[in-house]
Formats: C-alpha cells, structure tokens, sequence
C-alpha cells in the first residue's frame, strides 16, 4: 500500500491543542453530536510548561467508564484530540509509557477498549498516517491481549500486528536479509560496511518512491556522505515483477545499491513490514536501527546531524 495522504490530512492532524478553549466533556460540536474538549493549561506557564502539563492532564474530562458517551460523540474529532495527543508525545517517540497508561484507563470495559483501540488503529498503525509510530502502538496491543474480553479467534490480529511491530525497534540491531543484484549477485545488510545504511523499500511506478529518491539525491548533506563511503543507500524492491524493476533500474542513481528480495523471503519471513511502501530504515555501522519506517528525507538527516 502507497503512503498517500494528503498536507490538509497532514495539517488537521497537526493542529495545536494548546491555543484550543477548554469545555465540558459533554460540548456539542455543530452537527449535534458530543465533543471531548481537552483542559486549559495555566496561562503562567511556558509553552514547554504547557506541554507537558497537556501531557499529564490530557484525558483528566474524558470519563472512561461513560460508555454512553461513545454513542454521541463525534468520532472525527476524537480522531483529531487523539493525534494532537500523541503530536505532544512527539517529542519522546520511544517512550510509550503515556500511551500504555491511556490504554490502561481505557480497560475499564470492552466498548472503551475497543474505541481506544480504534483511534489508535488509526493514528498509530494506519500506513498513511504521518504519525504512525510501533512505539506507542506495542502498548495498545498489548492491552488488548491482556483484555479478557477477547476470545482466541479475536486476537489474531493484534498478535500478528505485535509481533511486527516489535521487529526493527529503534535502538535495537535490525533484522539481517539477503538482498540480490540485477547480476544475480548476492549481499546481506550486515555485509555492508559503511558509517550508516539506509534501506530505501520502493517500488517501480510509484510516485512517492519517487520524490523520495529525488529529495536524497538533492540533498547536498546525505550526497557529500554517499561520495566519500561513509552513507550506503540500499534500494531494496519487495515484489515479484522483476521486469518492472529492471525497467526502473536506470533512474537509481549508480552509487547507490540496487537490489530485489528474491522470492519476497524478506515478506514470507515476517522479519520486516513492507505493507507500507515507501519505507525509509537508518542504521548505524553496527545495524542498529536509528529510524524506523519513515518517508521522511529531514527526520534522516536530523538523525545524522544530531550524532555528529
């Protein structure tokens, strides 16, 4: 699946929860239904201090054990409170506590579960959301399997969904695979030797892929380390038309690695997710992965910058 979404999509879920006016759980929004409006943050403080008072005090008017709340409320908008709420968590994106004690308040029957769970379905985990994050969406699996409202059949999923999210975590040394050349030749992740790797999961045709390949080329930080050895770019295709990617293989620029995972092993296996395409993994020269399923050429620069 594409990453397709839209800047107006991107921007709504961007939004600051800090200049909203705060009201009663039970407002109603235009077309009738009820609103969750978060608390206002003392005006003395800073805008860190704001933050972070947001951070404890989020969900203090949502009333987890109102299950006929869920009935009239405007679903759209708790999506929005939901991202913003998460946005605020941006900056710490490993740490999922405050998630996992969301999710916690939201155990108190399966009707909250499940709704929670829907949200963060689709903030979280969605490959189209620019806040997709595995970091905060392994706490709500988890809940959801440690639920006893769940039968075997219904947990499927969210089993499946944890154990890909807990492959490739940041901070941990990635899953190795074989890749193969346009010459039949093989290579694996960890035969590469360079400073840092960058898995760039493409496919042929794809417009995304694309803007994603011209925005590395261009930027004059990531082509000095492509030129001097010190950043590998692996172009990795995941899918079974190899007539496509040999079509496509003269628009990769020459120093970088051109590669398939013969017969989808890479897929088969489970060891990483390419459901969302385009996909952006940083390691460093020991594998570990500092960048985790991005689309985002800045967010590696950053990463790099940060640790110069």
């Amino acid at each position: 699946m594409y990453r397709l979404l839209s800047l107006l999509t991107v921007a709504a879920l961007l939004v600051s929860c800090a200049n909203r006016t705060a009201r009663q759980q039970t407002a109603t929004a235009d077309n009738g239904s009820a609103t969750f409006q978060v608390p206002t943050p003392p005006t003395y403080l800073t805008d860190e201090g704001r933050r972070d008072y947001l951070k404890v005090h989020y969900w203090d008017r949502f009333d987890f054990t109102d299950t006929l709340f869920l009935a009239r409320i405007d679903t759209a908008r708790m999506f929005e409170a939901f991202a913003r709420y998460v946005m605020l968590l941006s900056d710490r994106p490993t740490d999922g506590t405050p998630i996992d004690s969301l999710m916690r308040r939201a155990s108190s029957s399966r009707r909250m579960m499940d709704y929670f769970a829907m949200l963060a379905d689709g903030v979280l985990h969605d490959p189209n959301s620019p806040l997709r994050n595995d970091e905060f969406y392994i706490p709500v699996l988890r809940a959801l399997l440690a639920a006893p409202w769940y039968d075997e059949y219904e947990r499927i999923a969210p089993e499946y969904d944890l154990r890909m999210a807990l492959q490739n975590r940041v901070g941990h040394p990635a899953n190795d695979f074989r890749y193969t050349l346009a010459s039949g030749a093989q290579g694996t992740l960890y035969g590469l030797d360079a400073e840092y790797v960058l898995l760039f999961v493409n496919n042929p045709g794809c417009p995304m892929c694309r803007e994603i390949r011209e925005e590395i080329a261009a930027s004059p930080m990531l082509s000095e380390m492509i030129e001097r050895g010190r950043l590998c770019v692996l172009t990795l295709y995941p899918d079974e038309d190899l007539a496509a990617w040999r079509d496509y293989a003269e628009q990769i620029p020459p120093k970088w690695i051109n590669a398939y995972d013969r017969g989808c092993v890479i897929r088969e296996e489970g060891t990483y997710d390419f459901n969302a395409i385009p996909s952006l993994y940083l390691f460093d020269r020991d594998k570990r992965v500092l960048v985790k399923d991005s689309v985002s050429v800045p967010q590696i620069e950053e990463v790099i910058d940060r640790r110069s």
